[in-house]
């Protein structure tokens, strides 16, 4: 059986590479990780189930056809609203596949809330992965505009978690 922190260090590894595919076979269990299209599968299969761990989307997504983007760029969408306001803010992504939580302790008070002012090392939740709790930093200095979780939810790999406006 492949450990999460085992296939989160293969998934870093191909990503960093030009190589596509990878197939490994450990004591009955068979994990397969293809990067087609600037994406990253991971799948573990147990004999012949096959089961989709998750998939993840890297920092360049593959791009549509050209046709269409061509089509509309003689007449720019206008920018709503809602573009602008986020277009300034800094997005806190979480690191790894876990369950995120708000606070230390249920009932505890969250670490950060709306409106809080952040620094680099601030705490802002913890994820729990394989029974080890992962406290994340804002990794940047400013003030929470929005949480993107509730608490007690199961997050993918780089998915959004707060918004930060930096200072």
């Amino acid at each position: 059986m492949f450990k999460l922190s085992e296939i989160k260090e293969l998934v870093k590894l191909i990503d960093q590479t030009s190589v596509s595919e990878l197939e490994i076979e450990n004591e009955g269990t068979r994990l397969f990780i293809r990067k087609p299209g600037k994406t990253e599968s991971v799948v573990v299969t147990h004999a012949p189930t096959v089961q989709p761990v998750y998939t993840a989307p890297t920092a360049a997504a593959p791009q549509p056809v050209a046709a269409p983007v061509q089509a509309a760029a003689p007449t720019a969408p206008a920018e709503t609203p809602s573009d602008k306001s986020t277009a300034d803010l800094h997005t806190i992504k979480s690191p790894m596949v876990g369950t995120f939580y708000k606070a230390s302790a249920p009932g505890a008070a969250p670490y950060v809330s709306i409106g809080d002012k952040v620094s680099e090392k601030t705490v802002v939740c913890i994820l729990e992965a394989m029974k080890l709790m992962n406290p994340i930093d804002a990794e940047i200095r400013g003030e929470i505009v929005d949480i993107l979780v509730e608490d007690g939810q199961l997050v993918e790999y780089n998915q959004p978690l707060f918004l930060v406006k930096p200072e």
